[in-house]
């Protein structure tokens, strides 16, 4: 597990950030819709910051562990309230009121996303990577469908794609229901034809869903530009170092197979886990070899040889490869909220198939992929980091609109069966709701927690 301070730094802001997101929703909609509100708080457990603020004497906290946060309003089920203040309790509140205040914090969440995606948009634009085919592996379901290297996905179900992402939620959401999916395609002559892309077998499906797996599973790749196979990063006591390799070495040869680039240095090196090879390399002009052990190493549920080292430079797209679309404040704007549809719909659909067994249950990440994806995106930069911001953001709106009795769903659940009773459910009801709410939300961290391990520990 390669989880530094700087992963951890990045998990606690962004989860602290979101919360605070969140939880301001409730807090605004319920200061202007007349609830009174005791406790903002950041995290749980043991305070670190307090202090009390405004008309109400609001206690504002920020405590020791980030990982979640609260609004307290006046409620009598939790006391005794004085009788001036009782027309400003929870329960004595309409139900639409009572409904609007739960449903802000998700709003919040979804509202900051788009908010971020039109500022992302409107200040860097929109670069889209064209969708052009790179190798496609016989006996594969893209190969079967009659798709070629060199052809241009131009749609995908019948929706035009602008690029790559478009091309690989589209395959996503088609595969993962029907497990059929209609593209079209142009050759290098511009001509065009339809093909269909299919897998029938339930477990290759689910198969394609787990993470990083899906063009692999059908077989076929997107072309990218050559990246020269120098070492940028030489892992310390990893299998190269080892060996005696140093970051700026150029490898020209796998026990006497000619190395093009750091793909062929890659896929030749997946193969040959747990062998002891020879690589031939180039130091300041001069050949050399050296052997080396390559460790066999567990990703993503398969067993791959690898020689801890990255590339140091990644290859440029040609222009020809990309698509760059400058927008304004309000069509950045309009294009964000599309956006943040677009992937919130996905998220409903993936994960009700997931229920279903569908889609791979190793979707579910813990708190541990979520810091090691924190900390990946702070290290690439601004833009980044903001993005993944967006996604969990839009992840924790949706998972909150769960009617999961503990979770802000829930509870607008329990709101409508108060508003068609005419009074509150029994207070039976609510306790057993909220123990299969805890049941459901412990097996689903279960999961995900199971998940962590196996990615970071095997």
């Amino acid at each position: 597990m390669n989880l530094s301070w700087q992963h951890l730094l990045a998990f606690i802001v962004a989860i602290c950030l979101l919360v605070a997101v969140h939880e301001f929703g409730h807090y605004w909609v319920a200061r202007r819709l007349g609830f009174k509100v005791l406790k903002f708080s950041i995290g749980f457990g043991r305070p670190l910051f307090k202090w009390v603020a405004g008309a109400d004497q609001t206690e504002y906290v920020l405590a020791a562990i980030p990982l979640g946060g609260y609004v307290k309003l006046l409620d009598e089920r939790e006391g005794e309230v004085d009788a001036a203040q009782l027309h400003r309790a929870f329960t004595r509140r309409p139900v639409w009121q009572r409904i609007l205040v739960l449903l802000a914090g998700p709003a919040a969440n979804f509202v900051f996303a788009i908010l971020l995606l039109a500022g992302l948009f409107w200040f860097s634009g929109i670069t889209e990577v064209r969708a052009v085919v790179g190798d496609v592996q016989v006996e594969t379901p893209a190969a079967l469908a009659g798709l070629h290297s060199g052809d241009v996905v131009q749609a995908v179900a019948g929706r035009t794609v602008a690029g790559q992402r478009d091309v690989m939620m589209g395959l996503l959401e088609g595969l993962t229901g029907a497990g059929r999916v209609t593209l079209v395609v142009s050759d290098g002559q511009g001509a065009t034809r339809q093909l269909l892309l299919a897998v029938d077998n339930a477990d290759l499906r689910r198969q394609l869903t787990e993470p990083d797996r899906l063009l692999a599973t059908l077989g076929f790749a997107f072309w990218q530009p050559p990246i020269p196979a120098v070492l940028g990063l030489v892992e310390p006591k990893g299998p190269a170092a080892l060996a005696g390799l140093l970051s700026g070495d150029t490898i020209l040869a796998i026990n006497d197979s000619v190395i093009g680039d750091f793909r062929e240095l890659r896929q030749h090196i997946e193969l040959l886990g747990g062998q002891d090879i020879v690589l031939r390399y180039l130091r300041h002009g001069t050949e050399a070899s050296t052997r080396v052990q390559v460790a066999s190493d567990e990703v993503n549920g398969r067993r791959i040889g690898r020689i801890h080292v990255a590339p140091a430079a990644g290859g440029a797209y040609p222009e020809s490869m990309l698509q760059h679309i400058n927008l304004g404040p309000l069509p950045a704007l309009a294009r964000g909220t599309t956006e943040a549809w677009d992937m919130t719909v996905l998220q409903a659909r993936l994960f009700w198939r997931m229920l279903r067994g569908e889609v791979s249950f190793k979707n579910l990440s813990g708190p541990l992929t979520i810091a090691e994806y924190a900390g990946d995106s702070a290290k690439a930069g601004l833009p980044a980091f903001l993005s993944f911001l967006v996604m969990i953001s839009l992840s924790l709106g949706f998972l909150n609109l769960l009617p999961i009795p503990i979770l802000d769903g829930g509870q607008v659940v329990y709101q409508l069966a108060d508003w068609i009773r005419g009074s509150p459910l029994p207070e039976r009801i609510q306790a057993l709701g909220q123990q299969l709410g805890i049941v459901l939300l412990v097996l689903l961290m279960g999961v995900a927690w199971f998940n962590d391990y196996v990615r970071h520990f095997g």
